[in-house]
Formats: structure tokens, sequence, C-alpha cells
């Protein structure tokens, strides 16, 4: 009895080592979506709610995306600062869908590399793009400049009576 409570235990393990080892990393980014769409939605949703549109561009493949987005998501802070300023939307880039079409129209963002930001107004037009080395620091992100980019780009922020007495 005791032998096959072992084996039983043993076939449990191995069981659960495969499952664990074939796991696909979680899926931030859609290479099936229309990002045109995806974009236009983003930019009427922000602009009835005076906010600006939020461009995360990469892929699933890219560490460093992956790592962002878990970022901003495990941030309460960071998070709530970009639900209340930004309408965001992941833009994919992969062998799968490389959204040249859209990347063209926004002058070729991935020249950064990726992750890269872009931040719209709320017409459409293209205000800012980020390269995200610039927020990084160490193995991760910099939460200090992280929040100081995202502070520099609300409609606020850019708004010119923000700065009139």
């Amino acid at each position: 009895m005791m032998m096959q409570m072992k084996n039983l235990v043993l076939m449990f393990a191995i069981l659960l080592a495969g499952t664990m080892l074939n796991a696909q990393p979680a899926a931030f980014y859609n290479p099936g979506a229309d990002a045109k769409a995806e974009i236009k939605q983003a930019i009427e949703k922000a602009k009835s709610e005076k906010k600006h549109v939020f461009l995360q561009i990469g892929g699933n493949w890219c560490p460093w995306c992956v790592k962002f987005h878990r970022f901003i998501n495990d941030d309460q802070e960071i998070n709530n600062f970009v639900r209340d300023h930004f309408v965001v939307v992941k833009i994919n880039h992969s062998k799968e869908n490389r959204n040249l079409t859209v990347l063209s129209e926004l002058d070729y963002p991935q020249r950064f590399g990726f992750p890269v930001f872009v931040i719209l107004d709320g017409e459409g037009n293209r205000i800012h793009t980020q390269n995200s080395a610039y927020l990084e620091e160490s193995d991760g992100y910099s939460k200090e400049k992280v929040l100081r980019f995202f502070n520099q780009w609300t409609p606020a922020a850019v708004d010119p009576a923000s700065y009139t007495k």
C-alpha cells in the first residue's frame, strides 16, 4: 500500500512538472487584434473622458515588454494614475502581426526598440514617443521615472492653461 502511494505521488509530481514546463507565458499582447480599430475606439473614449491615449507597443516575446506590463499593473499607485489619465492600448509587434501600417502612421516608433510608448491626445494626434530604456533601472523599471513620464504627458501637463496665472 505504501509503495502504491509513493508511485501515485511520483506520477503526480511528474505530471505537474510537465504541465509547468509546457505552460505558455502570459499573453498581454494580442497578435490577432485590430490595432487600428482599437486605437480609434481609444481615441473616442479618451476624448469623451478628457484623457490621453497611451499606446504600449511590444510583444509577448519581449521580456522588457512583459516586465513593463507587470510593473504598471502590480503597482497600485501607477496603475491608478494611468487609469485616471489615459486610455491604454497594447499594440502587438511580432512575427504573427507586425502592425507595420499602424506603426508607419505613428512615425515608426519601433526604431527605439521594444517596448516603446506613444501618447496621443483626445483628437488622435501623436504628442510624444518614448524610448522605454530611459525608464529602466537595474533589471526593471524605476517607479520615480515611470511616474514622472506619465505625469509629464497628462492632459493637464500639456494644456497651456495650466501655466497661466
